[in-house]
C-alpha cells in the first residue's frame, strides 16, 4: 500500500500547540466526571492492574508485532508523523506504539495496561485522506492522555470472557453487568476523543468529512455535512414514545455513539465556545462536586433542547439528578479530596 501525497484538503497552515494540556479540556462532562472521582482515590489504578495482573499485555503486543505492521520511519512514515505531531499538539510526553493490522472493516482503538498501542485497521488507512486520519490518530491519543487505555482493555478482556462463559448464564449475566456500564462510560469516551482528535488537526471540516466516511463510506460527493447533522437532530427528536425505547435499546453492545450523532456533538462542542479555550493543567484543582454539577448540568442542557418523547417526559428528573450529584460529589470531595494535593495533567504513568 503506498504512501500517500498530502490531500487537495490539506490546509495552508501551521497547527496549535497545547503545552501542559489537561484532558479535561476535551472530556465531555460524562466522561471527565467518572475519571475525576477514580482519580481522587489513592491507589485506584494500581489496585485494578492488579487484579487485572492475569491479562498478558506481553501477548496481545506479541500478536500485534507478529500480524500487524509497526508504524515508524520506516513502514508507514506518513502515520509516524501523525503520530508524532498528534503527541506535540496534546504534550503527551511519551510516543505510543501505532500498529496498521490487515482488516477491510474500518476502525481504530487504543489497548494496553501498562504500554498503550494503537491499533488502525487497513480499511479506516484506506479510506481516509491525510487530513481526515490527522482526526482520527488525535483521537486515539487523546485516549492515552486520558487514561482510557487501562479501561478499554478491560472491556476487551471481559467481553471475551463473556463468550467463553456464554454456557454458563448466571456467571455470564454478572460480567455482562459491568460490560453494560463500561460500554455505557466507553460511548462517553468517545465523545471525549473526539474533542482530542480536533484540538489535534484542528479542522473542523476534516472532522465532519471522516465521521461521514464513517457513516456513508468513501462517497463524498453524495453526501452533505448540513444535512448529515440534520439527520442526526431527526434521530435525536424524532418518532412517538415507542421509538424512543428502541433508541435506547439499540446501543446495548455498543462501543461508539452513532455517527451522526457524534458529528452533532462535536460541532456543539465548537459552537460552546470551549473548543476555543482549551483548559491547561495548572487549571485549579479539580473538584468531584464541581465536575458532577457540570455532568448534571450537560444532561439538563441537552433534556431541555431535545424533542425526543420519552426524554421531553423526565426533563425534571435532570434537576433531581443534579441534586444527588452535588451530594455524592459533597461526600467523596470530604472523604478524598482535601488533603489529595494539586491533580496533574492526568497523562498515564510514564509507560517505558
Amino acid at each position: 500500500m503506498p504512501e500517500r501525497e498530502p490531500s487537495e484538503n490539506t490546509p495552508d497552515r501551521s497547527r496549535q500547540r497545547f503545552p501542559g494540556i489537561s484532558s479535561r479540556a476535551y472530556e465531555h462532562p460524562a466522561d471527565r466526571t467518572a475519571l475525576v472521582a477514580l482519580r481522587k482515590i489513592d491507589g485506584f489504578d494500581v489496585l485494578l492492574r492488579k487484579l487485572s495482573g492475569f491479562i498478558d499485555e506481553r501477548k496481545i503486543r506479541l500478536s500485534l508485532l507478529a500480524d500487524g505492521v509497526k508504524v515508524g520511519d520506516l513502514q508507514f512514515p506518513r502515520l509516524q508523523a501523525m503520530l508524532q505531531d498528534s503527541v506535540d499538539a496534546l504534550d503527551l510526553g511519551f510516543l505510543p506504539e501505532l500498529y496498521v493490522v490487515q482488516n477491510p472493516v474500518p476502525n481504530a482503538f487504543t489497548i494496553g495496561m501498562d504500554r498503550p498501542a494503537i491499533v488502525l485497521s487497513t480499511g479506516l488507512y484506506e479510506l481516509m485522506d491525510e487530513e481526515e486520519m490527522r482526526w482520527v490518530v488525535g483521537h486515539e491519543v487523546g485516549h492515552v492522555l486520558s487514561g482510557h487505555a487501562v479501561y478499554r482493555t478491560m472491556l476487551f478482556w471481559l467481553t471475551n470472557l463473556a463468550t467463553k462463559l456464554s454456557w454458563m448464564p448466571v456467571g455470564k449475566w454478572g460480567i455482562d453487568m459491568f460490560i453494560n456500564a463500561l460500554l455505557e462510560w466507553y460511548r462517553k469516551a468517545e465523545l471525549s476523543c473526539d474533542r482530542a482528535g480536533l484540538l489535534v488537526e484542528q479542522d473542523l471540516d476534516a472532522a465532519m468529512r471522516a465521521l461521514m466516511k464513517l457513516a456513508g463510506g468513501s462517497h463524498l460527493a453524495e453526501m452533505n455535512p448540513v444535512a448529515f447533522l440534520e439527520q442526526a437532530r431527526e434521530h435525536e427528536g424524532g418518532g412517538g414514545l415507542r421509538e424512543s425505547i428502541l433508541k435506547l435499546l439499540s446501543l446495548q453492545g455498543r462501543t461508539h455513539p452513532y455517527t451522526s450523532i457524534r458529528a452533532l456533538e462535536l460541532t456543539r462542542w465548537v459552537e460552546s465556545g470551549d473548543y476555543q479555550h482549551p483548559r491547561r493543567a495548572d487549571d485549579p484543582q479539580a473538584s468531584v462536586r464541581e465536575e458532577a454539577k457540570a455532568a448534571a448540568g450537560q444532561y439538563k442542557e441537552n433534556f431541555e433542547r431535545t424533542t425526543d418523547p420519552l426524554l421531553s417526559k423526565v426533563r425534571g428528573f435532570a434537576d433531581e439528578v443534579a441534586g444527588v450529584g452535588s451530594r455524592i460529589g459533597e461526600t467523596m470531595y470530604r472523604k478524598w479530596g482535601p488533603n489529595r494535593g494539586e491533580e496533574g495533567a492526568a497523562a498515564p504513568e510514564d509507560e517505558s
